[in-house]
């Protein structure tokens, strides 16, 4: 029994939906760039009637905002939120599902060890991230290009939607972490959707109030597109802390998921 070709078929339906919906939404973003630059005057007073704090909160930028990244950027602080919810998905349901649906002491049985098994689910979940987050860019860049009539900086562009596959790693592992840890979990949506947007209100709260120290506590903080605009990389102190974060939740998984008591029926 192939446990990692299963739970890729198993996620195929999924990982279609979410690829095509995350592609459909930047596509929709980026067909507005066009009108925007040719009344970019008129759009940046719009802007300035908004409250600061509202601005800071919606993560727009005056001054970048009728750039090609800059628009990218909005637009794309919500393909990471929904990209997080399908992580946050896939990384909470990979180990609950057996319980949940009473396959447990199926799975158990089979001549296969507990850590073979997460180490299996765990690279059917990376690969189906990495397909959807392949096909997004394509569509992501080639959309870019169409709508933009002026050259951008695609090393920059290209950054800037790599960290939404690395913030989504992130929503993988604390996904597991939370499914070993929890006993039995009913539904995954409530708990995936809760931590989520959690994060992402604090995020803009961290924002608004200008927190630095609230940069360290949402994944959403990590990755700032300004930064990236500005000097074409990440910030080293937020890679390493995601790393150790990631290596730390994943090998925490393992070890509870190898002692823990599994009942499924």
């Amino acid at each position: 029994m192939n446990i990692f070709l299963h739970e890729l078929k198993a996620y195929r339906k999924s990982t279609v939906i979410w690829t095509l919906s995350l592609s459909a939404l930047i596509v929709f973003f980026l067909s507005m760039f066009p009108g925007l630059t040719q009344d970019a005057d008129q759009f940046k007073k719009l802007l300035e009637n908004y409250p600061e704090t509202v601005r800071k909160a919606l993560g727009v930028s005056i001054d970048s905002i009728t750039s090609l990244l800059g628009f990218y950027s909005y637009g794309f602080t919500y393909v990471i939120l929904c990209g997080s919810i399908q992580a946050m998905n896939l990384g909470t349901s990979i180990l609950s599902k057996e319980v949940r649906e009473k396959t447990a002491d199926f799975l158990l049985t089979k001549p296969v060890a507990r850590k073979q098994i997460v180490t299996a689910k765990l690279m059917a979940v990376i690969i189906s991230l990495v397909m959807t987050n392949v096909i997004y860019m394509v569509i992501a860049v080639i959309a870019a290009s169409t709508v933009s009539e002026k050259s951008f900086d695609f090393n920059t562009f290209l950054l800037i939607s790599l960290s939404a596959f690395l913030i989504e790693l992130m929503f993988v592992a604390l996904g597991v972490l939370i499914s070993v840890s929890v006993p039995k979990i009913k539904s995954v949506l409530p708990i995936s959707l809760g931590t989520v947007f959690g994060f992402f209100i604090l995020n803009m709260l961290g924002s608004v109030i200008g927190e630095k120290a609230i940069r360290y506590l949402t994944p959403f903080k990590y990755y700032e597109t300004s930064y990236i605009i500005k000097h074409s990389s990440y910030e080293a102190a937020f890679i390493i802390i995601e790393i150790v974060f990631i290596l730390a939740a994943i090998a925490a998984s393992y070890v509870i998921y190898s002692k823990k008591d599994i009942h499924a029926v």
